[in-house]
């Protein structure tokens, strides 16, 4: 699983990727502490963005890969 954010008028970021069960890798710049990736199962994952500010202003993507 792989999240990414686009700010307004800006290329895609990686925010946080996934290539296992639960060990997630953020990028620098981003932590857990404000990006939380929750995946209970192996159907769905989410992404929480806490304390939201208007810095945060974006459109977030998810994609997914089977391997």
């Amino acid at each position: 699983m792989y999240w990414y954010q686009q700010p307004p008028r800006n290329g895609l970021k990686l925010i946080v990727s996934s290539t296992s069960w639960k060990h997630y890798s953020y990028e620098d710049g981003y932590s857990e502490t404000k990006f939380e990736v929750n995946r209970e199962n192996h159907k769905y994952a989410l992404m929480t963005i806490k304390n939201v500010t208007s810095k945060d202003e974006a459109t977030y993507f998810c994609a997914a890969s089977d391997h």
